[in-house]
């Protein structure tokens, strides 16, 4: 596939580094070069892109308040001279952190991430458009800037922290981090096996072996179930109480 890009810095000789290593790499098609954050904000919206190389600090608007702006289509790669605002760039949900000079082998690299973000979500895409009944089901997160497949089967319960997710699987010891809200993830779930029990937890529920006291119990952990989702939770017991 061929990835649609545009640059976004307020120096001429970053702008122009950049924008002769798109050049030369194949996979990637050079849709526009802007000066100023102000300046794409105005046209970007008529010629949208897949990926977008943002420098963070310029006048007027930054990057990393341009950043929101842009749609939830197009990626971001920062570009920045200022090593502290990677945790910044992470939080704004970019696909990776290029500081400043930049290498053209950092640059094919942050290039490969994008390949691969972008083919996981096509075959993602396509394999929800074929999906069979009896097919494995499963959703993509993003997690320190990999994107990894998780069996929704395989889920045993989330725990929501303000922006982030943990998401507790029965094959791994430790949790997936996730940054995306509880809202956003629980919209994604299929309602049929998933309840939220809890504003900050949501549990499979098949994964529900034992409830002592007003809390589901996995493991050593023990989940709260809040008064607002409790007669949810006592419906779907109740369906299968003996």
């Amino acid at each position: 596939m061929t990835i649609r890009c545009a640059i976004i810095d307020d120096e001429p000789l970053a702008l122009g580094l950049i924008a002769s290593y798109v050049k030369k790499t194949p996979s990637l098609e050079l849709c526009g070069t802007y000066s100023s954050a102000v300046q794409a904000m105005n046209e970007l919206p008529n010629n949208p892109v897949d990926l977008l190389f943002l420098d963070i600090q310029m006048p007027d608007l930054n990057g990393l308040e341009f950043s929101k702006m842009v749609p939830e289509r197009t990626r971001i790669v920062f570009t920045t001279a200022f090593e502290q605002y990677a945790i910044d760039g992470y939080r704004a949900n970019a696909l990776d952190y290029l500081l400043k000079p930049i290498s053209y082998a950092d640059f094919s690299e942050a290039v490969g991430k994008a390949m691969e973000w972008f083919n996981l979500k096509l075959k993602a895409e396509s394999e929800k458009t074929n999906f069979q009944p009896e097919s494995s089901e499963y959703i993509y997160v993003k997690s320190d800037y990999k994107l990894i497949q998780i069996e929704l089967d395989k889920i045993l319960y989330i725990e929501g922290l303000k922006d982030y997710v943990k998401i507790y699987t029965e094959e791994n010891s430790r949790p997936i981090l996730s940054l995306i809200s509880m809202k956003a993830l629980e919209e994604r779930l299929p309602a049929e096996r998933f309840l939220r029990v809890h504003r900050s937890f949501i549990v499979q529920k098949s994964k529900i072996k034992i409830i002592d006291k007003g809390r589901i119990v996995f493991g050593k952990e023990y989940i709260p179930i809040s008064e607002t989702y409790k007669t949810m939770l006592q419906d779907y017991v109740n369906k299968h109480i003996i």
